[in-house]
């Protein structure tokens, strides 16, 4: 498969087998990620993968601050609600998510174990938690280069035959995710993955969002 048809055959996860993924093939995933590109090739990324007993215990401290109304903390400044065409994008894909999982406009308690289902981490085996060090701030460069790394580590899974979601609800109690994978104070926490082996018996794993045309964000001049 060339890599065209590879990149467009990747879609996110949202429903794992019981399985645990092997630490050799975490790393060896992380091992052909890392060649994403960095500024200047800083590389500002760090990774604290994180499974089993201590995976567990940040869903449960996830979902018992959210159902206790915490408020949630990240990391970071960052847009708590999109407008205009973003906003009509990420209702879409929840459209599609609803309706693949039989999930009704009305059903609210659904509706709540769905939300929860991703402070849950979706309940996958692997999280892979992705920080980058305080000093860095403002830190959109250093973004910008987890952002990469993020997108190399699930086609690489992908390749692999793992599945992943890249979550932002998986930490927004920061606090809860930092104290169990014991990530320390000097390293902002910006996104997590989801990780581990498809179920395709999950009906959301068959959904797949749509691409705008180029012509809605590409602007050529000079050509």
């Amino acid at each position: 498969m060339d890599f065209t048809q590879f990149a467009k055959s990747r879609k996110s996860a949202r429903g794992f087998l019981d399985k645990p993924v092997p630490k050799e093939l975490i790393d060896d995933i992380i091992e052909t990620a890392k060649w994403a590109p960095s500024s200047y090739n800083t590389q500002t990324w760090r990774v604290h993968a994180v499974t089993g007993d201590v995976l567990d215990k940040i869903r449960r401290g996830n979902t018992e601050n959210t159902l206790a109304g915490k408020p949630h903390v990240r990391d970071f400044p960052y847009k708590e609600e999109y407008e205009g065409i973003h906003r009509q994008r990420q209702i879409d894909v929840a459209i599609q998510l609803f309706e693949a999982m039989g999930i009704e406009r009305h059903d609210k308690e659904k509706r709540m174990d769905w939300m929860l289902r991703g402070f849950r981490q979706f309940d996958a085996p692997v999280s892979l938690v992705l920080t980058y060090d305080k000093y860095l701030e403002p830190a959109a460069i250093s973004q910008f280069a987890l952002g990469s790394l993020a997108y190399g580590i699930v086609l690489a899974a992908w390749e692999r035959g793992l599945g992943c979601v890249i979550n932002g609800q998986g930490i927004m109690q920061s606090d809860v995710v930092r104290e169990h994978a014991e990530i320390p104070d000097d390293e902002s926490i910006m996104i997590c993955i989801a990780m581990g082996y498809p179920d395709d018996s999950f009906p959301a794993n068959a959904v797949r969002s749509d691409r705008a045309d180029n012509s809605d964000f590409v602007r050529y001049r000079g050509f």
